[in-house]
């Protein structure tokens, strides 16, 4: 039996991620604040440590998928809690070996390389953060890789790069044009030149079922492959949206310390893992602001 515990199952990526799982045929319990269909829910602080090993413990999962973090919007980067999220992360691998599991996927970020350089390939690419975030994410992944090494347990870890979606937070790219296009208010932008890797939500999900059903070990890049300049994205975006008048492109200045060019190397997702993404831009850019359009009332 294949029994999964998946933390963050109500944040963006994992409402998405068990549907994909059930598929794959596990047991899925899963931490969250709301109640998800096709799974069993369990309400837990995973910052306080006794009860999240009381927790683990009574589940023994085989499998664990690590999804829960601090993100709030604006705040994640240079937040204090992050430093919490690396604690709470190291006593949830050592409650899941210690209640017998053997593999172990947590979700990291693109922010972990060095930004200098435009393509990042796992193995290749300097680890080099540049934030709070992207050194306890990076600092997480060591010290489990190293540790599942000694144990001999299974650990997987995804680079996420950039993601959209539907359930996506405001304040996001991606949500603050659907919102304003859909308000029928301008739309201040950068040029749109900078080039980034984005990647469907529900692909994102995917494919870190299919990492977490695999033994592929170490990091593996989760993105689509096919980086685009941001002004491609965002005019997708208004176009589907009936509002490609609305974006003001270089309303806004390009930040200093914003790299021009972040692109993922996703051999290692293709050929090991063996996933490819379904969605293309312009059908999840649709599907996006479709759902945004249902939430009208709120907007």
């Amino acid at each position: 039996m294949k029994r999964v515990l998946v933390t963050g199952a109500t944040g963006f990526i994992g409402r998405h991620v068990i549907a994909p799982l059930v598929q794959r045929g596990f047991e899925v319990h899963a931490v969250g604040q709301t109640d998800l269909a096709d799974c069993v829910m369990h309400r837990c602080d995973l910052l306080d440590h006794a009860a999240t090993t009381q927790l683990v413990r009574g589940i023994s999962p085989s499998h664990l998928l690590h999804l829960a973090w601090y993100v709030k919007p604006g705040r994640y980067w240079t937040a204090t809690e992050n430093l919490d999220w690396v604690a709470a992360s190291l006593n949830l691998y050592r409650s899941f070996t210690q209640a017998g599991g053997h593999r172990f996927v947590g979700a990291g970020t693109c922010a972990e390389y060095d930004w200098r350089f435009s393509k990042l390939k796992e193995g290749d690419t300097p680890y080099r953060p540049d934030t709070l975030y992207g050194m306890a994410k990076d600092t997480t992944r060591r010290l489990l890789d190293t540790s599942a090494r000694l144990e001999g347990v299974s650990f997987g870890w995804g680079h996420v790069f950039f993601l959209y979606g539907p359930g996506e937070a405001r304040a996001r790219l991606v949500s603050d044009v659907v919102i304003g296009c859909l308000r029928g208010e301008p739309v201040p932008t950068t040029a749109g030149t900078q080039i980034r890797d984005f990647m469907h939500v529900q692909d994102i999900a995917s494919a870190f079922a299919a990492l977490l059903d695999s033994d592929v070990r170490g990091a593996v890049n989760i993105a689509s492959g096919e980086p685009q300049p941001l002004r491609t994205l965002i005019t997708a975006v208004a176009e589907a949206a009936g509002r490609p008048d609305l974006p003001h492109f270089g309303a806004r200045p390009i930040a200093a310390n914003d790299p021009p060019c972040l692109a993922a190397d996703v051999t290692r997702l293709r050929d090991e893992v063996g996933f490819r993404p379904v969605y293309r831009l312009e059908d999840g850019v649709a599907a996006t602001v479709d759902w945004w359009r249902g939430q009208t009332p709120t907007l």
